[in-house]
């Protein structure tokens, strides 16, 4: 393979692993908000059980994403020095920001909230839960930014260096609020709060079926199951929202993700099937009109198709169209779970469907992969652009690496990343097999080490 391809093989392996965690620490964030939140409000010791449960699992996952994120940062030195020339001026804004207003927010407080129940006062310590979880958004915020950007650059100009054309920020705001930015950043941001939900509901229903820590689990449950219903259907809006945009400044895009090739009235959307890329076709169970009434809210109007994209800036149509209709059925599934889990669950009956709650506790991983897809579709949607119209992802990478270094990076990588996830499911089985009494126990021992056996 050459360059270009290994390169962009190894920034999407560190970027898709690296991204198993951060939407973990915003959505557990929420949670530990409205957990602590009932505890100050009730004075039921079962809500600090599940608060200091949650916060040592958050904690973890906090730790395993700054590791990885640091390689992020490192890769576009030295796989995409190109790249980072060229968005130097934009991204330097941006990510300093992140580092500035989100992680010091986000580390700051955590100190507090780990280490701080009997050394601040309750409502403090609430606080700052509240802004260590609004440090874990703002990470988002400034990522979403500069990402939006690349889809659709504002609030800059070309001007040439040196070392060649290079972004130059003209208004900060407008690159900030660039025409895709809030769509995306609220399409995120709910899909962290989905990671959260179902990681507790997943949690919740497995102590159900062992028969343990019921009382918490009980409450662990209604929250779940509370929060991801009202997120998989803000999720839904979001995403209406989401394809009106790109049909508007990626028609190109959205085009791969229905594999529509012609440009024609009644353009249908796709439920199931694949693409032949070689015939320039789909065979799928299609709803004609489908994709011009979510498009413009008329069934004839023609969605634009790749027929009027010039062929060299086509994406890989096959790979694109599948891992979107994947992120989308993804949603059903997260949509049914949490359907079928509250009737059940209004009727008193949920402990005795079993296998409802087989599939309650395997759902932690439906938002990681609509997640995964959800931007493996967006980043391989807009090929061959890395900055969209403006520069091209061959033009992006380091003329100085070669083939060889790059398979070597990616091996050592895979092997490290292999490493590290282990170790992040082994502490993280320990910590949820101990349950939320264990968490409340270690707390009490870590305040009072003189009462440890």
């Amino acid at each position: 393979m050459d360059v270009v391809t290994l390169s962009r093989i190894q920034f999407a392996i560190t970027s898709c692993f690296h991204y198993i965690y951060p939407p973990i620490s915003i959505g557990l964030g929420l949670m530990l908000v409205i957990m602590e939140g009932m505890y100050l409000k009730t004075k039921d010791i079962k809500y600090k059980e599940m608060t200091l449960f949650w916060i040592k699992i958050f904690a973890l996952t906090f730790a395993l994403g700054v590791a990885t994120g640091l390689v992020q940062a490192f890769g576009f030195g030295t796989n995409w020095a190109a790249y980072s020339r060229f968005v130097g001026d934009v991204f330097g804004s941006a990510l300093a920001a992140e580092g500035i207003f989100a992680f010091f927010l986000e580390s700051g407080f955590l100190g507090i909230v780990l280490f701080g129940w009997d050394r601040v006062g309750p409502k403090f310590h609430y606080f700052s839960t509240i802004c260590m979880t609004l440090g874990a958004h703002f990470s988002a915020v400034w990522i979403i930014v500069a990402n939006s950007w690349m889809q659709t650059p504002a609030g800059s100009i070309i001007e040439d260096s040196p070392t060649g054309p290079r972004a130059v920020v003209t208004n900060f705001w407008e690159m900030v609020f660039n025409p895709s930015t809030v769509d995306r950043l609220t399409h995120v941001i709910l899909a962290c709060w989905l990671t959260g939900s179902f990681f507790v509901l997943s949690v919740a229903a497995y102590y159900l079926l062992k028969q343990k820590h019921q009382r918490a689990a009980h409450s662990m449950m209604k929250i779940g199951l509370i929060t991801a219903l009202i997120g998989c259907l803000l999720q839904l809006v979001s995403g209406d929202s989401s394809a009106k945009l790109i049909s508007k400044y990626q028609p190109g895009k959205l085009a791969a993700f229905e594999g529509a090739y012609t440009t024609q009235e009644y353009s249908p959307i796709s439920i199931i099937g694949w693409v032949d890329a070689k015939e320039q076709k789909v065979h799928s169970i299609s709803i004609p009109g489908g994709l011009s009434f979510l498009t413009y809210f008329n069934p004839k109007t023609p969605v634009t198709g790749l027929d009027q994209i010039p062929r060299d800036e086509w994406p890989n149509v096959p790979f694109v169209f599948q891992t979107y209709h994947l992120m989308v059925l993804m949603w059903l599934a997260m949509f049914l779970t949490v359907v079928f889990g509250i009737i059940y669950w209004r009727k008193g009956k949920l402990e005795q469907k079993k296998g409802i709650l087989r599939v309650m506790v395997s759902s932690v991983i439906f938002p990681h992969i609509a997640q995964q897809c959800g931007w493996i579709s967006t980043e391989a949607g807009r090929q061959p652009w890395i900055v969209w119209k403006l520069l091209r992802t061959s033009a992006g990478v380091s003329p100085s690496v070669g083939a060889g270094q790059v398979v070597g990076s990616i091996t050592m990588f895979i092997v490290v990343y292999i490493l590290l996830f282990f170790l992040f499911i082994f502490l993280l089985d320990r910590k949820i097999k101990a349950g939320p009494e264990a968490a409340t126990l270690d707390d009490s021992l870590y305040r009072n080490p003189l009462k440890a056996p």
